[in-house]
């Protein structure tokens, strides 16, 4: 246990930042967080809510599913929205069956909790699939669906009032370095480690150090439906034969190729967008559709070509009782190519945390618990 003496302070209070203020402070730091809005509006709040561990690779599972533990705790500790469902990948084409099911074959060696089934199996299990189109499904157990507008405005509280965590608001950072924190309105902050975690953000203080780092913003588009009539569930989160082109968990199946030479031949709008369709339920019974991925100089105007895709796509798998969109939006996020994370020293005690590539929501707690517990080895 570290001296409660020792003073974490964290810039960002996004699901990043919010992470490991709350190890910090489970590891006996004082902690100090810096936001520049009065809560966190960025892409912590612009996502579906998804504790997603099967989309990470094996060597990354097992800090996902910490992730979720913790989620277990905090949502248990606030009785904040949770939804511990599971996910079904449904695919519509021989290609996409043909990767789940050498996913399925490899995943015991790997500890995934998945099973293979038939259409009639996922229709049975999945109010949301369109009959008669499935050609195979997956389910995973380890997924939990929460709300990150309701999550993240419920953990800053969460972390004050049980930690001791202070969150000072409104509040920008202009320079950190050499044991002083400096914001905008003139404080001077000491501390004995810096956490800057905001994101893409992070290049108006460290230009240089975004310059040459391997993160890219990319640019997400996503919908809301308005809540289905009736109390009607969606049941499992819901993703298509699409996301075996996003996530890495699937790069080791061989069939994997011919999906992503079909969708290159036959749709290569998708991949021009990096489009692939999922839904998730919010705690008021809208369904949270999307996403697409849009690299470098993407414009701050949303596409309507964009949202026309994803839905063209959605309907071709998912029926829903109502589909009218009540909300559209957009985030921007730090991708990473090639980690799970991206973490740099910036200057002496002051270390840069963050592009976890749109896998926040399922690897932020792990992560920093993980930093904490091998702080000694870092420092």
């Amino acid at each position: 246990m570290k001296s409660s003496q020792l003073h974490v302070v964290i810039v960002g209070a996004g699901i990043v930042g919010l992470a490991h203020a709350w190890a910090a402070a489970r590891a006996g730091y004082r902690v100090t967080v810096f936001e520049r809005s009065d809560k966190a509006r960025g892409a912590s709040v612009r996502n579906f809510g998804m504790c997603w561990p099967i989309g990470q690779p094996a060597e990354s599972f097992p800090l996902a599913l910490r992730s979720r533990e913790l989620w277990d705790e905090f949502t248990q500790a606030t009785g904040a929205y949770a939804r511990p469902t599971g996910s079904m990948h449904v695919v519509a084409h021989d290609d996409e069956a043909a990767v789940l099911e050498e996913f399925v074959n490899a995943a015991p060696d790997a500890g995934f909790q998945v099973e293979l089934m038939t259409r009639s199996e996922v229709e049975e299990r999945c109010p949301g699939v369109r009959r008669g189109v499935t050609k195979a499904g997956m389910f995973s157990r380890t997924e939990m669906n929460v709300d990150p507008r309701e999550a993240m405005a419920l953990l800053p509280g969460f972390l004050a009032e049980k930690h001791g965590v202070k969150i000072h608001w409104n509040t920008v950072v202009t320079r950190a370095g050499d044991g002083k924190l400096h914001t905008a309105k003139g404080g001077v902050h000491d501390y004995d480690e810096a956490l800057v975690c905001s994101g893409h953000d992070f290049e108006s203080l460290f230009p240089e150090i975004f310059a040459a780092s391997p993160l890219k913003p990319c640019k997400l588009q996503m919908l809301r439906t308005v809540p289905q009539p009736g109390g009607w569930k969606l049941g499992p989160m819901l993703a298509s034969g699409l996301t075996l082109r996003q996530y890495a968990s699937f790069l080791s199946c061989p069939s994997l190729a011919a999906v992503k030479a079909r969708v290159a031949r036959d749709m290569p709008e998708l991949d021009a967008y990096g489009i692939h369709v999922m839904a998730s339920q919010d705690r008021f019974g809208g369904i949270v559709l999307g996403d697409s991925h849009e690299y470098g100089g993407f414009e701050i105007f949303d596409k309507a070509e964009i949202d026309n895709l994803m839905l063209r796509e959605l309907h071709k798998l998912f029926d829903f009782p109502d589909w009218t969109i009540a909300e559209r939006w957009h985030g921007i996020y730090a991708k990473h190519f090639g980690d799970v994370e991206y973490r740099v020293e910036a200057a002496p005690g002051v270390r840069i945390a963050g592009g976890t590539s749109g896998s926040g929501m399922t690897m932020s707690f792990g992560l920093a618990e993980r930093y904490f517990a091998n702080r000694e080895a870092v420092a």
